[in-house]
C-alpha cells in the first residue's frame, strides 16, 4: 500500500508517493510565481497552481510504478483566499498570506471586537496575514464579486472540491482563519454574523486526524492510470503537516522548517494564549494531530531570501553550478569565514516577521567594505535569518514554552553550515529526520491513517519518521554569536525610522 502527500506551497508544489514505511517511491515538483500587481499586494493564479500541481501529481504517480496509491491528503499554504463559482473555479487570483493590503480592515476588527478578545477566541493575532480581513476587503472593494461568488475557499478545500470531494477544510487550516473558535472547535458563528459572512459560503469542517472526505473523481483517476479508488483524506496547514512529518506528535516537541518562509512549530496539550505571544504576533492553532495545538513563529523571508541572492547576485555561480553539476548554494557559501562575519543583515525583504510583525520594515546589509566577499554576504544572510529565529525562540521561552530540541526540515535542513549556525546562535540541539520533505510526509501519514494503513498517527510516525544526525551547539562559537546578537537586536529599532522616511 502506498500513500500520497501533495504539498501546495507559496512558490511551488511537490507530490511524493511514499511506501507504508516512509520510503519515497516517486516524486515530482513544479514552481509558480507570486504576483504583485500593486504595492503590498501578493496574489497567485489559483487555476495555474491547480494545473501545475496536477501535473506534478501525475509525474509522481507514474514514477512509482508497481505500487498504486490508495489515499492522498494535502498540505497547503495558509490564508490564500480564493473566491470560486459553483463549479469550484477561481473567480479572481488568490490573495496570499503575505498580502498586506488589509490595514483598514484590521483597524475595524480591532475597534469592533478588540485585539485581545480576538486572540483569546481564535488564537490569531490581528494582522494582514489572516483570512478574515481579506474577506472583509473583498466585501468592501469588490462588492460585485462578493455577491456573485459561490464560496470563499483556501487551497485545501479548493483542491478537494476539484478532486472529487465537497469543499472540506481541516480543523487545522480553519483554525488559522481568525473565524474559528479554539474552545468549541467550530466556526465562530457570532464573529461571522457580525462581519456579514454566511457560514454556508465557507467550506464544511472535515473529520480530524486522517478523516476520509471523498474519493478521486473517476475521470481524474483514469488520467493517473489508477484502476481502484483513491481516497481523499483531510490534511492541513503545511507547517502543521511538516511538524507531524518530523515527528512532532507530543507536547513540548518542536520543528524548525526552512522553505520559502522559516517557521517554528511547538506542540502543546492546550492552547497557550499568553499576552507575550499576542504582542509578538505568534499564532496558536489546532495541530493536525487530534488533541494537540501548535504555536507558530513566522519569518516570511526565510529561504526565499537565499533564493533571491542566488537568482539576483549569483548568476555566475549558478552557471558554474550547472557546468560542474554541483549545488549552487554550496558554491555560493564556499569560502565563507569560520565564526561570525563582520556584517549584519536585516533580513526583512518581505517585512519583519515574528516577533512583532512590521510590513513596513525592509532589508539592509550593514558593514560592507571593499574587502567584503560574495561568500561573506551569503553567510551573513544566514546569520541574519538565524538571529530572527533566536528572537522567536527567546520569546517562546519568555511565554513559558520551552524548546529542548528542534527537528529541522525543509530545504534549509540540507545545509550543514546553516544547521550548525542555528544550533550555535539559538543554543538548541537540532535533529534532522531521514525525510526532510516533512510536509509531504505528514500529509501522507494522514492519508495512511484514513486508508487504515496505521491505527493512528502515533503508529504512523513510529513506522516512518526516523531522526538521524544530531547537531549540538559549539560552546565557543555560541559565545561569539551571543555578542553579535546583542548588537543585532539594535539593528531594527535603529533603522526603522529611516526606512519609514524612505
Amino acid at each position: 500500500m502506498s500513500i500520497i502527500g501533495l504539498d501546495v506551497g507559496t512558490t511551488g508544489c511537490k507530490a511524493i508517493v511514499f511506501s507504508g514505511e516512509g520510503e519515497v517511491l516517486g516524486q515530482a515538483a513544479r514552481e509558480y510565481p507570486v504576483l504583485t500587481p500593486r504595492p503590498k499586494w501578493a496574489e497567485q493564479d489559483a487555476e495555474a497552481v491547480w494545473d501545475l500541481a496536477w501535473a506534478a501529481l501525475g509525474d509522481a504517480v507514474s514514477s512509482a510504478e508497481g505500487d498504486p496509491p490508495t489515499a492522498m491528503a494535502l498540505s497547503v499554504q495558509g490564508e490564500a483566499v480564493i473566491p470560486v463559482d459553483e463549479e469550484g473555479r477561481a473567480l479572481r487570483p488568490a490573495i496570499l498570506g503575505m498580502d498586506a493590503r488589509t490595514g483598514a480592515e484590521n483597524e475595524w476588527l480591532t475597534d469592533q471586537f478588540g485585539a485581545e478578545e480576538l486572540f483569546q477566541r481564535t488564537g490569531m493575532p490581528v494582522h494582514t496575514v489572516n483570512t478574515l480581513p481579506k474577506l472583509l476587503w473583498i466585501q468592501r472593494h469588490e462588492p460585485d464579486l462578493w455577491r456573485s461568488a459561490h464560496q470563499f475557499l483556501l487551497y485545501e478545500d479548493f483542491f478537494l472540491r476539484r478532486l472529487g470531494s465537497e469543499a472540506r477544510i481541516s480543523h487545522c487550516l480553519a483554525s488559522r482563519t481568525q473565524m474559528y473558535d479554539l474552545v468549541s472547535g467550530r466556526w465562530a458563528d457570532d464573529l461571522l454574523d457580525e462581519c456579514g459572512i454566511n457560514r454556508e459560503r465557507l467550506a464544511a469542517l472535515a473529520p480530524e486526524g486522517g478523516g476520509v472526505v471523498g474519493t478521486l473523481r473517476a475521470d481524474l483517476a483514469r488520467e493517473l492510470g489508477l484502476s481502484g479508488d483513491l481516497l481523499l483524506v483531510s490534511g492541513g496547514h503545511d507547517q502543521a503537516c511538516a511538524a507531524l512529518g518530523s515527528g512532532v506528535v507530543e507536547a513540548g516537541l518542536a520543528m524548525d522548517s526552512t522553505g520559502t518562509a522559516e517557521v517554528v512549530e511547538v506542540a502543546m496539550d492546550s492552547p497557550t494564549l499568553a499576552e507575550e505571544l499576542r504582542q509578538g504576533d505568534i499564532s496558536v492553532y489546532r495541530h493536525v494531530v487530534p488533541g494537540l495545538y501548535v504555536a507558530m513563529t513566522l519569518n516570511h523571508s526565510g529561504g526565499l531570501l537565499l533564493r533571491w541572492f542566488r537568482d539576483t547576485l549569483s548568476t555566475a555561480v549558478v552557471e558554474r553550478a550547472r557546468a560542474t553539476g554541483r549545488d549552487a548554494y554550496d558554491l555560493i557559501l564556499e569560502g565563507a569565514p569560520d565564526g561570525p562575519t563582520e556584517l549584519l543583515v536585516l533580513p526583512h525583504f518581505a517585512g519583519k516577521g515574528t516577533p512583532g510583525f512590521d510590513t513596513s520594515s525592509r532589508g539592509a546589509i550593514v558593514g560592507l567594505t571593499f574587502g567584503t566577499t560574495h561568500a561573506d554576504i551569503a553567510k551573513a544572510i544566514l546569520e541574519g535569518l538565524t538571529f530572527e529565529l533566536r528572537a522567536n525562540v527567546d520569546l517562546l521561552d519568555e511565554a513559558g514554552i520551552d524548546i529542548e530540541e528542534l527537528h529541522a526540515v525543509g530545504g534549509g535542513a540540507r545545509s550543514s553550515l546553516w544547521l550548525q549556525l542555528k544550533a550555535d546562535i539559538c543554543r538548541v540541539p537540532l535533529r534532522v529526520p531521514r525525510v526532510t520533505e516533512a510536509a509531504c510526509l505528514g500529509a501522507a501519514l494522514l492519508a495512511g491513517v484514513g486508508a487504515g494503513a496505521y491505527a493512528d498517527l502515533d503508529e504512523a510516525v513510529e513506522q516512518t519518521v526516523h531522526l538521524r544526525r544530531r547537531i549540538e551547539p559549539n560552546p565557543n562559537t555560541a559565545d561569539a554569536y551571543d555578542k553579535v546578537y546583542q548588537v543585532y537586536k539594535q539593528l531594527y529599532p535603529t533603522l526603522i525610522p529611516l526606512q519609514r522616511q524612505l
